[in-house]
């Protein structure tokens, strides 16, 4: 319906300008050549970290597909990219980008929790603890979400050390913010 809407109207833009005496035609003085485009004033990511926190997931993959074509496929674009995909349902697509993501950058913790949560999500109880325990020790402890992710996995696990401390608990995603890990939303 947005969509719809929005070619609608640029449509209905482009007629109007195309009508206009200074509008897509020739002036009298020479050849008419429109202006070389600017950087977009746009930050994908940003854009579809909103539209993730609004829970409209298939808009976020837009955004952040808009962003990875601006910035190109670099560890945040293939974490967000991930995160929307999980959100989607799309396991497979998901856990491709993040392991693209981890790949690149060994450091990115949020990128290793949302591994976990896809891991988890397919069942993979050991290997999905295993990357918790990864996300936990790059992120030095600092992450209440993070740690409780790794607490619910080994609980999951069966490891007789951990009790499960509320049995209806989710996993949660966490997105890398400016510099910090914060939570991004429960599934």
């Amino acid at each position: 319906m947005v969509r719809g809407t929005l070619t609608l109207g640029l449509v209905a833009l482009a007629t109007l300008a195309a009508c206009s005496s200074g509008g897509q035609s020739r002036s009298g003085d020479g050849v008419y050549a429109p202006g070389v485009a600017g950087e977009a004033d746009i930050d994908g990511l940003i854009i579809g970290h909103r539209l993730m926190e609004a829970r409209e997931y298939e808009l976020a993959l837009d955004a952040y597909t808009l962003a990875a074509g601006q910035q190109g496929l670099n560890v945040d674009t293939l974490s967000a990219l991930g995160s929307a995909n999980l959100m989607l349902g799309r396991l497979g697509q998901a856990e491709g980008l993040l392991r693209r993501a981890v790949a690149l950058d060994p450091d990115f913790a949020a990128a290793w929790n949302n591994l976990g949560v896809i891991l988890m999500e397919r069942g993979n109880i050991g290997e999905a603890s295993e990357v918790f325990r990864r996300a936990f020790a790059t992120d030095s402890g600092n992450s209440e979400q993070i740690r409780a992710n790794l607490l619910l996995a080994l609980a999951r696990l069966g490891d007789p050390l951990y009790e499960d401390p509320n049995e209806n608990e989710i996993f949660q995603l966490v997105r890398r913010g400016a510099g910090e890990t914060v939570l991004l939303t429960s599934l």
